[in-house]
């Protein structure tokens, strides 16, 4: 497939730049995995490190499944956990059809996500491994190894070398489920070099709103290409497997009869503000149990410091450790169980949303009937914020304190509870069909004539 205009490739001083971060990159990589056993696995995969020391025997066998080369497929960029939890419906669906599916991740959260969801049901047509870094070398290296015969990116992370390398190879590309916030789009906007073309090199953009269609193509995205369709996120199902396992934990650990907070995607210094005052919900409540699920995996060890800073005993999944009757906080370090503790919670807290990260996806416990806590900062999902608070399924509040008053309320009169997730599944369901009209315009994309 021919395309129309030449390839604009990235502007001297984004590859000026990449050069001078790659090995500054390639060190936070080594702090942060050296100890994985997965390590060299990452390294090859981020920066097509082929050689290792030939005295070096590898003990680690890769997890990863091995897609078979001479397979077209279809490769799907997710960010991170909530990107990933965003393509599952995607990605499954491709995957029941028999067509191969290489998914790229950003984080080992991410990827740990995706393994979980589909490694071992489909082991010949899914795979999952690092994005390389963008530099147009490893694009190249990698574009020749896979093959892809579409290039699907969830929500907003845009990659210039590597859109334009399969531009340039006439692989058809589209950002799925697009989001992007005013803040970011004032970003993108002040590199308008580098923004410009790649929206250009988009085949299309599924925005999930008005205002995200509308920044885009302030940007400068073809009006042609952008079409809104709804967030992909209202049509999210939790894997049947997760939801089995939490009814056997909730038999196992005895907690039927147990009020279970769940604090998840939480970042500094949320963890220490809902440790200081959960002891007011204690006071009332001694048999409440309080869930708590660090964002990011490198944390996990200082989350287990403040639990143990607040006088708590620490339980740890990590380390395969239950919920005894004396449990009062549980440290839930683990990667891709996200649904698995939603599906415990009696209401929870999605985190990201004290802190000014912005917040995430609230939809998840929704879809389980949990009713949701977030604090101020939720400008990751504005609309969807929105759209739950005006139908009174989600409650707002600007601290710690404020949260454990709204938990009280909802344990004291549990009749407000449940009206805000009935609440929620209404949301969700009034707002379902984005897939399906995501994945004709995948199927539009992908039998294109040649041209």
């Amino acid at each position: 497939m021919t395309m129309s205009k030449p390839v604009q490739k990235p502007p001297f001083w984004y590859q000026f730049l990449l050069a001078l971060v790659l090995p500054l990159y390639r060190l936070r990589v080594w702090q942060r995995s050296r100890l994985q056993p997965d390590y060299q696995d990452e390294v090859i995969e981020r920066f097509a490190v082929k050689s290792v020391a030939k005295n070096q025997q590898r003990k680690h066998q890769p997890a990863t499944n091995q897609l078979n080369r001479n397979q077209q497929v279809i490769w799907i960029h997710a960010v991170s956990v909530g990107e990933t939890n965003a393509a599952q419906p995607v990605i499954e669906h491709f995957l029941k059809l028999g067509q191969p599916v290489l998914v790229t991740n950003t984080t080992r959260t991410g990827q740990a996500r995706a393994k979980i969801l589909f490694a071992q049901n489909y082991p010949e047509l899914f795979e999952a491994v690092f994005l390389p870094v963008d530099t147009t070398a490893l694009m190249e290296q990698f574009l020749q190894r896979y093959k892809p015969r579409l290039f699907i990116l969830i929500e907003t992370e845009l990659w210039p070398n590597a859109l334009a390398q399969t531009y340039d190879a006439g692989i058809p590309s589209m950002l799925l489920n697009a989001r992007l916030s005013e803040r970011s789009a004032k970003g993108y906007g002040k590199f308008s070099r580098l923004t410009r073309p790649m929206l250009e090199q988009l085949s299309c953009i599924a925005a999930q709103d008005q205002a995200t269609a509308q920044r885009f193509i302030a940007l400068g995205a073809d009006t042609k290409k952008v079409v809104v369709t709804g967030s992909i996120k209202f049509d999210t199902q939790p894997p049947e497997f997760l939801l089995e396992q939490a009814e056997q934990l909730k038999q196992q650990w005895q907690l039927a009869q147990r009020p279970v907070l769940v604090a998840a995607s939480t970042h500094e210094p949320e963890e220490a503000q809902i440790l200081a005052q959960f002891p007011k919900v204690l006071d009332q409540y001694p048999d409440v149990v309080l869930i708590l699920v660090p964002r990011h995996p490198e944390r996990f060890d200082r989350v287990a410091e403040l639990i143990e800073k607040q006088d708590f005993q620490v339980f740890r999944r990590s380390q395969q450790q239950k919920i005894e009757a004396n449990t009062q906080v549980y440290l839930a370090d683990s990667m891709g169980e996200l649904w698995l503790w939603y599906a415990l919670a009696s209401m929870a807290f999605v985190g990201g949303s004290l802190s000014p990260t912005g917040g995430h996806n609230p939809l998840e416990p929704v879809r389980l009937g949990v009713p949701v806590v977030m604090g101020p900062h939720t400008f990751n999902f504005k609309v969807i914020v929105e759209q739950l608070m005006q139908a009174h399924a989600l409650t707002q509040v600007d601290n710690a304190e404020e949260l454990m008053s709204v938990w009280l309320n909802w344990l004291q009169q549990p009749a407000q509870a449940q009206q805000a997730s009935i609440a929620g599944l209404q949301v969700m369901q009034a707002n379902q069909g984005a897939l399906d009209r995501q994945l004709a315009l995948i199927q539009q994309l992908d039998t294109l004539p040649e041209r």
